[in-house]
């Protein structure tokens, strides 16, 4: 810290080659090279220029909006960049990330997001929800991020890293800044301001922050956002060393969804087609929409003196996450898209190609090719329904509280040694729920099974009205203990470090209906899970010189399953996955780091194993046991992730710098993993009845098959001019390819082969056609030319900037993910699917947006 004036004065005791940073909040962070020796070294005057790429953290935000797409979609993890200067990762974020390209291949559940101390990352899934903050960047800027196995001060870390956001008042700078903004993204307007007040002559400090996001419909067609996010803080410095804080963050979005598509539906239909929208009385409604609103208070202390830290942190989060969407009851699917209304349905046709059929479904299509509100109407107020639902609109409903509390205490032994410790205590409850929210005209539903007839809930009204709960209803709670510590040494040019964390984690479901078709495992408590596990990890950092150095880290641990891969069906019963085991995790990279008088970088190469993973998956197949809605438990699923990463900066001027930017990767599964398929036996006879509802495929032949983790190779090349008068523009093109769809575990199975009338391999079995239709071809490449431009002014003590972003500027229309579908659940099904070449059940795609442009103006005083 600076005096009033700006003076300050440091004394070295170490001699030799050092470097002097110097940052402010909002400005760039300037590196001195220095040699220390008996002579003092005077800098003169230090001009720090405004960062004007503050403004590309807005941006960035709604990437990552757009990249949740839906429960089965491509979240990235460029969220958690947002705070680093490293070129290669800035590059991820605000370039690579349109393409749903991950850092390492990496899935967001493998970064830690703190917000003042408090993890945020769910114990659903593992992965932070953006939108709990959406909306706040003016608070959320002050940011700190280690990445991958870097240590850290706040907490022991995950594989991706740890980003900190610090939303206390106490780290802003005072005023007000009004901003306002217009994209063709996942929202079309966008307003916000921001308040930071000064230090009372009590030591009070106080923050506002309200925004409000909104859209018609975004890129895609049919897709409605709304959102709203008010940010309330106040803090009180009790005296030099002690602060006390207490903040509010309410944020509410909801928006609209967009489909995958098949390449038929595609070709018919255009990329950016949408099917979940409709008219309804002049109106759009979507029949798929999301949303989100959980608040969260939390209260911290933090006590610092010299480099002696202590920090508490609670935090109490409630709320509820939704998905809306149509259900179908003795009725036929409203779904433009339903393979039966299709042209490949009559190509594929058993006795034969259907060409006239094919036709006139296709002109049909073309007709009516958007969700057919007012049928369901009309078919929910036919005489023969006699007020029965054959449709409804309802919404599978989550909510959630979550009580955290985590302490981390920061303390140096010695000059050369220093100790960070923490514990971390948290407990949450989720209860899970539909709920009808609209009859379509209709006076009641039947709360049934669609597939077996039987009662969701026996205690229970079998008739259920508007606003009732239905289908399903159970809780799970969650208990969580983490702790860790961590000790630094520090020598003239080496830094090392050790960190070791030890933790418990327990999940328990309790069951509210009493399901006809597990009577004796869905209503009450389950049986109580318990893992322990443990992760340890070190790095050492060698400085060559003050401009070349080296960083190597390593990581071995286990790690409980997700919540989500638990149980077999929560929905309907207490079922726990069979064998269930921790996952195990290594992890290594090295670095090499370069900041020459222009150039500047980094090269890493990487290499993680991530091993005994569970997954559930569930869809409706037609297999040799009948067609029905069953789940897909994969157990002793590895992943291999390595490559190398690179990121350079040339400064051909004070106001010209080139970049390049490149990934490699090869991320693959590891493992044949164990696939068995589930599923209820109600009405089931013989064999089917004795298999308790498992039937085990055995192992899947996978291994070697690439993960569906985004585009696996990256090169990026950018330029960019600065003029002096503050104005700047930027200009990156970039390549993205081997991105892979999902791929689907069934079909790689030797069971997948076996006739279910014969009980031996299909007669016209064919090995080649078989591996033919099980190809695993990356996607097209990607081209994407993206421009920043910026422009600030000072004017009477007032702070004006705007920005500008324009992606993809020749429009490119590619496939940005996917996945294939598992209805066909033997090979002389998929074989009759793909008669034509254009299979019913072909691979689903995501689209990329095209030319898309972001503009911000703001103003600050």
């Amino acid at each position: 810290m600076t005096d009033g004036s700006g003076e300050f004065l440091l004394i070295s005791k170490s001699k030799g080659h050092q470097k002097l940073l110097i940052s402010a909040p909002q400005y760039q962070t300037l590196i001195f090279p220095l040699v220390i020796g008996s002579q003092d070294i005077d800098l003169g005057p230090v001009y720090l220029k405004r960062d004007l790429e503050v403004e590309k953290t807005d941006n960035l935000v709604t990437l990552t909006e757009a990249e949740l797409i839906d429960e089965a979609g491509n979240e990235s993890n460029s969220g958690f960049l947002q705070a680093t200067r490293d070129i290669f990762l800035n590059r991820a974020a605000f370039d690579f990330g349109q393409v749903f390209f991950r850092v390492r291949g990496y899935d967001s559940r493998e970064g830690s997001i703190l917000v003042n101390g408090i993890p945020m990352n769910r114990n659903w899934d593992g992965r932070p929800q953006w939108n709990n903050w959406g909306g706040l960047n003016d608070v959320f800027r002050n940011q700190e991020f280690s990445y991958g196995l870097e240590a850290s001060d706040h907490a022991f870390g995950r594989p991706m890293g740890i980003t900190l956001i610090d939303a206390s008042p106490f780290g802003a700078r005072p005023g007000i800044r009004i901003s306002a903004a217009a994209s063709n993204r996942t929202y079309r307007n966008r307003l916000m301001a921001t308040y930071h007040s000064e230090t009372g002559e009590k030591g009070f400090r106080h923050t506002l922050s309200l925004s409000r996001r909104w859209a018609e419909q975004g890129y895609v067609t049919g897709t409605p956002y709304d959102a709203y996010s008010i940010f309330v803080s106040s803090g009180v410095a009790l005296n030099p060393n002690h602060t006390l804080g207490l903040t509010l963050i309410n944020a509410y979005n909801s928006r609209g969804r967009s489909a995958a598509l098949t390449d038929e539906v595609a070709e018919l239909a255009g990329p950016r087609y949408n099917p979940y929208w409709g008219l309804l009385g002049g109106s759009t409604r979507n029949s798929r929409n999301r949303t989100i609103h959980e608040p969260v208070i939390m209260l911290d202390y933090d006590y610092s003196k010299n480099d002696l830290r202590f920090r508490i942190a609670a935090a109490f989060q409630t709320g509820s996450t939704g998905f809306s969407r149509i259900g179908y009851y003795d009725a036929p699917n409203p779904d433009p898209t339903y393979y039966r209304y299709l042209p490949s349905f009559y190509l594929n046709s058993p006795i034969g190609a259907n060409f006239s059929g094919a036709e006139e479904a296709r002109m049909s299509f073309l007709k009516r090719s958007q969700w057919p509100w007012w049928s369901l109407y009309e078919a929910n107020n036919a005489p023969a329904q006699a007020g029965r639902a054959a449709y409804v609109y309802y919404e599978d409903q989550r909510e959630e509280d979550i009580f955290s509390l985590n302490t981390v205490f920061n303390l140096p032994l010695s000059r050369n040694v220093k100790i960070d410790a923490g514990v971390l205590l948290q407990e949450s409850g989720i209860r899970s729920f539909s709920r009808l929210n609209d009859l379509l005209g209709a006076t009641f539903l039947l709360d049934e099974d669609n597939f077996s007839n039987t009662r969701n809930d026996l205690n229970g009204m079998i008739e259920k009205k508007e606003g009732e709960i239905f289908g399903y209803h159970y809780r799970i709670d969650t208990g969580h203990l983490m702790s860790f510590i961590q000790t630094r040494f520090y020598w003239k040019q080496w830094d090392f470090y050790v960190a070791g964390e030890y933790a418990e984690k327990s999940f328990q479901r309790d069951g509210f209906f009493l399901n006809e078709r597990y009577p004796d495992a869905s209503l009450g408590k389950s049986e109580a899970l318990n893992f322990r596990f443990w992760g340890i990890k070190s790095g050492l950092s060698f400085g060559i010189n003050s401009r070349h150095w080296i960083k190597a880290h390593v990581y071995n641990g286990k790690r409980p399953p997700l919540l989500k891969h638990i149980f077999v069906n929560p929905r309907e019963s207490n079922r726990i996955v069979p064998g269930l085991t921790g996952e195990s995790v290594f992890s290594s990279d090295i670095n090499y780091y370069l900041r020459l008088q222009r150039l500047k970088g980094r090269v890493s190469a990487y290499y993680s194993r991530f091993q005994h993973e569970t997954e559930v998956n569930f869809f409706y197949v037609d297999s040799g046991f009948g067609s029905d809605f069953v789940q897909e438990v994969v157990t002793g699923l590895d992943r291999l992730h390595k490559g190398l990463e690179m990121g350079l900066e040339y400064e051909i001027s004070p106001v010209v710098k080139l970049s390049l930017v490149a990934a490699a990767g090869n991320f693959e599964y590891a493992s044949d993993p164990d696939v068995s398929i589930n599923f209820d036996t109600s009405g089931a006879e013989g064999e089917l009845r004795q298999s308790n509802g498992r039937i085990d495929l055995g192992p899947a032949l996978i291994k070697g098959y690439k993960l569906p983790r985004g585009p696996q190779t990256a090169l990026s090349f950018g330029i960019e001019y600065r003029d002096p008068s503050y104005w700047w523009v930027g200009v990156t093109a970039n390549y993205l390819a081997n991105n892979y769809r999902d791929i689907a575990f069934i079909k790689r199975t030797r069971s997948f082969l076996i006739d279910p009338d014969t009980g031996v391999e299909f007669e016209n079995f064919s090995e080649e056609k078989y591996q033919s239709l099980l190809k695993h071809e990356p996607l097209p490449p990607v081209y994407l030319l993206n421009l920043t431009a910026g422009k600030s002014w000072l004017h009477k003590g007032k702070y004006i900037s705007a920005f500008l972003s324009a992606n993809n500027l020749f429009d490119e229309a590619f496939k940005s993910g996917g996945y294939e579908q598992s209805r066909n659940g033997n090979y002389g099904q998929m074989s009759k699917d793909n008669l034509s070449g254009s299979p019913s059940f072909g691979p689903k795609y995501w689209y990329g947006f095209g030319r898309t442009f972001f503009l911000n103006l703001a103003i600050s005083f």
